[in-house]
């Protein structure tokens, strides 16, 4: 059996991890301050990834996967404080492409601010840096919008509350902004694949192969609680982000390492479908925004 380590693992992807690799068979350590409720079946190791006290010193880990690194100084303590272990898998983001790159994303491209994220994305690449260097077997995933089983961000589960109360949906100018999607269980999959294989690459840039428009995929949240949306389109220049769940900002990352070694992935229909019945039951564990207020305040017949 093999032991891996999460760091995180009370919310969203490094919870979804942790209970991912439980009942895939993995004996699964997690790291945390213990102030959330913990995955059944999962180890505790109680701290801070930058002071640990040599308490990791004593086990190795055939996986390490990094769920909760944002920047240089969390990759350099967190080094630090562990033993020996086998693979380093760090989930890093799109973000560190700017804006005005070449589309679609290379992993090669360029990388430097982006004015949507900010030191988001800079400190991530600082991140993944700083890894590279110290860790030989280090791989690093950059993602697009993830979405699926216990997020906790109020994104999908926004347009699922506009669908179970026959809301209207304000879409952002003509809904034809295109997004890029990637299920958490196919990011566990295909972090499953990387132990397992050990492929060449790397560095991989992770998600659907296909983006999709915002229209498109408000039209199949609503599809998936048996709803069929109403639209309103939203011309003028109002910042979307204070009634809509995603910035206004397309991107599309080339994911053709991704597909050579983990070729099928969940259909977006079939994953909102995933994400709207966890929803159903676990509604207060969303971080809501007031996305209704604003909209029942300045765009409601105007």
């Amino acid at each position: 059996m093999k032991k891996i380590l999460v760091t995180g693992g009370t919310t969203f992807v490094s919870k979804y991890v942790a209970e991912y690799f439980v009942n895939a068979g993995y004996e699964v350590y997690v790291l945390n301050r213990n102030t959330k409720p913990q995955v059944q079946g999962v180890n505790l190791i109680e701290g801070d990834r930058h002071n640990l006290g040599g308490i990791l010193k004593k086990t190795f880990f055939d996986v390490v996967t990094d769920i909760t690194a944002y920047n240089a100084a969390d990759i350099v303590d967190f080094v630090k404080e562990l033993g020996s272990f086998g693979q380093y898998i760090m989930i890093s983001s799109n973000a560190v492409y700017p804006e005005y790159g070449v589309q679609p994303f290379l992993e090669e491209s360029e990388k430097s601010l982006n004015k949507f994220w900010g030191r988001y994305g800079t400190d991530k690449l600082e991140a993944e840096n700083v890894l590279l260097e110290k860790v030989k077997d280090a791989y690093i995933l950059r993602p697009p919008y993830l979405y699926g089983p216990m997020n906790n961000v109020y994104r999908e589960a926004f347009v699922f509350d506009c669908a179970l109360a026959d809301r209207k949906f304000y879409l952002p100018k003509d809904g034809s902004m295109k997004l890029q999607f990637f299920h958490v269980k196919d990011l566990c999959g295909l972090m499953e694949v990387i132990i397992k294989n050990k492929p060449d690459e790397h560095i991989l840039n992770v998600g659907n192969t296909e983006a999709v428009s915002i229209k498109e995929w408000v039209t199949k949240c609503y599809e998936s609680l048996g709803k069929t949306p109403t639209f309103v389109n939203v011309t003028e220049a109002i910042e979307q982000r204070k009634y809509f769940s995603f910035y206004n900002y397309e991107y599309y990352l080339d994911v053709t390492r991704q597909s050579k070694i983990y070729p099928e992935t969940i259909s977006l229909e079939d994953g909102i479908k995933d994400a709207a019945k966890w929803y159903l039951e676990h509604k207060t564990d969303v971080n809501k925004k007031p996305y209704f207020e604003y909209i029942d305040s300045n765009l409601v017949e105007r």
